[in-house]
């Protein structure tokens, strides 16, 4: 117990205000898909992400969000490209990422979380998407899809990066 504590203590979230991000679209046009995958521990947590995430839907008796593989491959993209800094950690270029999306769709919405030295990182990530009002919002939108990315980098940060659409 004590040494989950300490974790917690020196543990932080950050999570972007003003995620509420919708954006109604025309079908997306077809993309090339990048085939490298996750490691299985982070697909492990990506999981866990939407496990958790669809246990908070049913709370609000909302059904389950069905993973996508190819709305994964955006989420791990922009997760991958925070964690190396590639990218600041924001929602810059969500536009790009919506039009990626090589589904027809009706709209996309995004949340990303970043934190460290906790020993849950996927729940401090979902909690603290459901105490912000634009990332609840997101979560308990009328979406049926989503695409779940994590990435760490050698600093032990989690990048995560969320994106929720209605298919058509």
């Amino acid at each position: 117990m004590y040494k989950s504590l300490v974790l917690m203590s020196l543990g932080f979230l950050t999570i972007l205000p003003n995620c509420a991000q919708i954006i109604p679209t025309q079908s997306p046009p077809q993309i090339t898909m990048n085939t490298n995958l996750a490691s299985s521990s982070i697909a492990d947590l990506e999981k866990a992400v939407n496990q958790q995430i669809n246990q908070y839907r049913a709370s609000k008796k909302l059904p389950p969000l069905s993973v996508d593989a190819r709305i994964t491959q955006q989420a791990r993209i922009h997760s991958e490209n925070m964690a190396s800094g590639k990218v600041k950690f924001s929602h810059d270029g969500f536009d790009g990422r919506a039009k990626a999306i090589a589904i027809p769709y009706q709209s996309v919405a995004e949340n990303v979380a970043y934190n460290m030295g906790f020993s849950d990182p996927v729940r401090n990530a979902v909690d603290g998407w459901i105490k912000s009002d634009g990332h609840r919002k997101n979560m308990e939108g009328q979406f049926n899809l989503t695409g779940i990315g994590i990435a760490k980098n050698a600093k032990g940060e989690y990048y995560f990066t969320q994106l929720f659409v209605r298919s058509r």
